[in-house]
């Protein structure tokens, strides 16, 4: 019912910048949030957030390691979420993933175990 399909992913240069999006269909509309991912080190089954956004009234939040660099927004249809990141540095280079909640709007405080659906993920490279 619910899909998530992650894109944009690619290579780019230290200093560069790269956008990632989201599609996401079949997701009954309501409050929650909507969250960008990366793998715990080490660990093959855990994910950090790096980013997330609210769709009621608990706004952004962001990993200390991209404030500053990455953007976290929806489109005006709130049915794409996006990750802009800007000045990528080679330890951003990861598989991203996005994914949804519902229930709370408060997503600095909510774990990633507290998403309920997961897209796929998609590469992202930095390297001179």
């Amino acid at each position: 019912q619910v899909r998530l399909v992650a894109s944009g992913g690619g290579s780019v240069q230290p200093g560069g910048s790269m956008t990632l999006s989201c599609e996401i269909s079949g997701l009954t509309p309501g409050t929650g949030c909507l969250g960008w991912f990366r793998p715990v080190p080490g660990e093959r089954y855990q994910k950090r957030v790096v980013a997330a956004v609210s769709t009621g009234a608990g706004g952004t939040h962001y990993s200390d390691s991209v404030k500053g660099r990455f953007t976290v927004s929806r489109d005006n249809s709130g049915n794409t979420l996006i990750l802009q990141m800007n000045n990528l540095q080679p330890n951003d280079t990861d598989i991203y993933t996005c994914a949804a909640s519902r229930g709370s709007p408060w997503c600095q405080y909510l774990a990633p175990h507290g998403y309920s659906w997961w897209g796929q993920g998609t590469q992202v490279t930095v390297s001179a």
